[in-house]
C-alpha cells in the first residue's frame, strides 16, 4: 500500500513538472504567473440570459439591444491640468453602465508605456511599485494595448525611449505618441508608424480606431464581442481623455458611436485591450478611483462564450499606460 502511493506521488510530480514545462516552454514566466494567482482562465458556453453574465451583457444580447444615450455628467477639477467625470451610459431610464474619464493637460503630465513582461504586477502590485506622490507621481494606471503569449508587447511599443514590441508590423489604425511636440493620438490612415514613432519618448500601437481625424466613426464591423472597455482620445482642444468602462455593456461598434454622441468634442479615439485585464486606478491628491474588470464575452453564430479563471482576483497586466505629473 505505501509503495502503491509513493508510485502515485511520482507520478504526480512528474505530471506537474511537465505541465509546468509545457508552459513554461509556450507562455514562459507570465504562463506561470497566470496559472499560480488564478488557476488559468478558460471559455464556457453560456445562455444570452444566463445570471453568470452582466445584467449589462444580458442586455445586449438581446435581439434588439436597447438605445442608450450620456446621462448627465459634469468634469470635477482634482489638480492643476487633471479632471475626472463619469458619464452614465442609459437606456430608457436605466443606468446600464458607466464610463470612468480623467482629462489631462498633456503640457502638465506624462504619459508612459510599459511591459512587465512576467505578468507579475496586477493593478495592486503596480500601485505599489508606482508612487502616487509629489512631483513625478503616477496618478492614473490602466491597462495599455495588447501583450503575446508571453505577456510581451504585441504591437509596437515605445517605454522611455526603448522600442519595445514587434518590428515588422501591419499598423493600419492608430497609436497615441509622446514626443517634443506634445502627445497625441495619431490616426495612421496613410501614415507609416514608423515614422510616427521615430523620436517618441513614449509611444503604443493599438486598434481600432475608434475615432478617426475627420470625426468618423471607424469600427465597420457590427459586433456581439462584449468586454470592459478602455481607450484613449484627444479632444479638439489637445487634451488627452483615458476613459474606462465599469460594465461590458459595449460591442468596439457601439462604444465608438456612443463616444461620439457623448459631448466629449473627440477628435481622435484608440481603444486598447480589454476584458478582465482592464484594470484602472487613479491616485490623486482629493480623488482616489480603482476599477478592476472582469467581463469578456464573445457570440459567434448565436453562441454565448463567457471568459472565466479558477479564482477571482485580479488579472495581471503585463501592459499599461501610465499618467504622471511633470
Amino acid at each position: 500500500m505505501r509503495k502503491a502511493i509513493s508510485i502515485a506521488a511520482v507520478i504526480l510530480m512528474l505530471v506537474l513538472i511537465s505541465g509546468a514545462w509545457f508552459v513554461w516552454q509556450r507562455n514562459g514566466a507570465y504562463g506561470l504567473n497566470v496559472l499560480l494567482r488564478r488557476g488559468g482562465s478558460y471559455w464556457i458556453d453560456v445562455a444570452a440570459d444566463d445570471v453568470r453574465l452582466s445584467p449589462a451583457m444580458r442586455l445586449a444580447l438581446q435581439p434588439a439591444i436597447p438605445a442608450v444615450a450620456a446621462g448627465q455628467s459634469a468634469w470635477k477639477d482634482v489638480e492643476p491640468g487633471f479632471e475626472v467625470s463619469e458619464i452614465p451610459v442609459v437606456a430608457g431610464s436605466q443606468e446600464v453602465d458607466r464610463l470612468y474619464l480623467n482629462r489631462f493637460d498633456p503640457a502638465k503630465f506624462r504619459f508612459v508605456a510599459r511591459n512587465q513582461p512576467n505578468g507579475a504586477r496586477n493593478i495592486d502590485q503596480w500601485e505599489a511599485a508606482l508612487s502616487s506622490e509629489g512631483p513625478g507621481g503616477t496618478v492614473l494606471i490602466v491597462n495599455g494595448s495588447y501583450f503575446g503569449l508571453k505577456g510581451e508587447a504585441d504591437t509596437p511599443l515605445v517605454s522611455m525611449g526603448e522600442r519595445l514590441g514587434p518590428r515588422d508590423y501591419d499598423a493600419k489604425a492608430g497609436a497615441w505618441v509622446a514626443n517634443a511636440s506634445g502627445t497625441h493620438v495619431v490616426d495612421l490612415a496613410g501614415r507609416d508608424w514608423r515614422q510616427v514613432l521615430d523620436g517618441a519618448e513614449n509611444a503604443m500601437v493599438s486598434y481600432p480606431l475608434l475615432v478617426a481625424e475627420d470625426g468618423r466613426d471607424t469600427v465597420r464591423a457590427k459586433s456581439n464581442w462584449l468586454a470592459n472597455r478602455t481607450f484613449i482620445a484627444e479632444d479638439r482642444q489637445g487634451r488627452i481623455i483615458v476613459g474606462s468602462t465599469r460594465d461590458a455593456f459595449f460591442s468596439l461598434d457601439r462604444l465608438a458611436a456612443f463616444l461620439l454622441s457623448a459631448g466629449l468634442d473627440i477628435k481622435t479615439a484608440l481603444n486598447l485591450d480589454g476584458g478582465p485585464i482592464a484594470g484602472l486606478s487613479v491616485r490623486s491628491r482629493s480623488y482616489r478611483l480603482k476599477h478592476c474588470a472582469r467581463w469578456e464575452a464573445q457570440v459567434t453564430d448565436g453562441k454565448v462564450s463567457l471568459l472565466q479563471a479558477a479564482r477571482d482576483v485580479p488579472w495581471g497586466m503585463p501592459v499599461v499606460l501610465t499618467v504622471e505629473r511633470r
